[in-house]
This record gives structure tokens, C-alpha cells and sequence, in this order.
């Protein structure tokens, strides 16, 4: 088994100074709310699968993107340890619509500061990193 961390994009996407985020299920950290995102495949820029990402999950299309921050997350109970690379990205079109229903139980835009619970690891540790959308 190959335990080395695989490299995951999240994407901060940004409508009306809201965040959109999905619900979690059958995957390791079912129930909880992440950004939209994914494993970062070989050869890929990280614009390119921010956009691959946010458009497969959601059927969003998404603009000015840019790079922010990183975190070391360790699933203990997944034996999992991803290093996620946090993109912000500008709402550009489209109705955010589930369309990984195996994965996504729905999608839903929040206010920064009245985020759900529970949040997904990666996002934890990025608020417990001191992550601010708004002084970004």
C-alpha cells in the first residue's frame, strides 16, 4: 500500500461574498461540508483541475483564480494524508447543481463567518491556521 500524501485542490469559490460548499457522503469525511474540489492528476496545473473540479462537481464555471494557502491533514482513521492546495476563484456562471451523487449530497453558498457544521479536516485546519476569505 502506498501511504504517501496525494495532493488534493480545494476551490474557495466566491459569489456575493459567499462560499460555496457541498455535503460529503460515502467518502472519507461523510457528513461533512468541504469546498468543491479534488485529487490533482498528473501533469495538471492547478488552475486547470481547479476548474476541472469545480466544473465536473458542479457544472460552474469559474474565473480569476488564484493561489492561497495549504494544508497537512492526516485521516487517522482513513490512514490517509493528503496536503490540500486552497485556490479562491471568482463565480463566473452556472446553477451549482449535484452532480456526483455518489459523493455530494448537496450544494449550498454560506456566509464566511456562519460556515456549517461539521466542517471538512482540511477546512478545520485551514480556520485553526488562522484563514481569513476576507483578508485574503
Amino acid at each position: 500500500m502506498d501511504n504517501r500524501p496525494k495532493v488534493g485542490i480545494a476551490v474557495i469559490v466566491l459569489k456575493n461574498k459567499k462560499v460555496l460548499l457541498c455535503k460529503r457522503k460515502n467518502t472519507h469525511g461523510e457528513g461533512t461540508w468541504c469546498f468543491p474540489g479534488g485529487y490533482l492528476e498528473y501533469g495538471e496545473s492547478f488552475e486547470i483541475c481547479a476548474k476541472r473540479e469545480v466544473l465536473e462537481e458542479t457544472g460552474l464555471k469559474i474565473f480569476n483564480i488564484r493561489h492561497s494557502t495549504f494544508t497537512n491533514n492526516i485521516f487517522e482513521k482513513e490512514a490517509l494524508h493528503t496536503v490540500t492546495l486552497f485556490m479562491i476563484a471568482d463565480y463566473e456562471s452556472g446553477s451549482a447543481n449535484v452532480r456526483e451523487p455518489d459523493k455530494c449530497e448537496k450544494w449550498d453558498w454560506f456566509d464566511w463567518n456562519d460556515l456549517p457544521k461539521p466542517l471538512f479536516l482540511p477546512i478545520r485546519n485551514l480556520i485553526a491556521n488562522g484563514f481569513d476569505i476576507f483578508q485574503v
